[in-house]
């Protein structure tokens, strides 16, 4: 992320005045099952998709479900190459850099979480106006969730 000072005026004001949610209600879960017997998922808002899903558009309040046992060469990124804010080189190298699947095989081999979800999801980061995310895709993905028996969440944002 380049430093305010290196950025145009336009630029500079841009990420200033940009909107931030605030959330004073966000809820407190504790865990009702050790790690080692819970079922974890993961959660991106990095823009990523399968190479035969449709890609993400600017504005796009979807979410794309990528199966747990894709293989990371087939896992895209939709989120546009001209951002002057995010260096896409490393996933291109390792999507675990930002979609860390192969960790999640190995938490889950090693016995130190119970499962994995069958499918994670991914959500176009980068967005003027989340309330369409909150209001349209991410219930659907909370409730696809909860039909598996989820137990967490893991959050990569990007």
């Amino acid at each position: 992320m380049p430093r305010l000072e290196e950025l145009s005026e336009a630029q500079r004001n841009s990420a200033i005045m940009f909107p931030c949610m605030e959330h004073d209600d966000s809820p407190v879960t504790p865990m009702r099952k050790p790690l080692s017997e819970a079922k974890l998922a993961l959660v991106t808002s990095a823009g990523l998709h399968l190479r035969s899903d449709k890609p993400f558009g600017r504005g796009d309040s979807g979410f794309r479900a990528i199966p747990a046992d894709a293989d990371g060469k087939d896992v895209l990124m939709s989120h546009s190459s001209s951002s002057i804010g995010f260096d896409h080189v490393p996933l291109y190298k390792d999507v675990n850099i930002t979609f860390p699947v192969d960790r999640m095989r190995e938490i889950r081999d090693r016995g130190q979480v119970g499962s994995i979800s069958q499918n994670f999801y991914s959500f176009m980061g980068a967005q003027r106006d989340p309330s369409k995310i909150l209001t349209d895709g991410a219930p659907e993905v909370a409730q696809l969730l909860r039909a598996e028996g989820v137990d967490a969440v893991i959050l990569t944002p990007t």
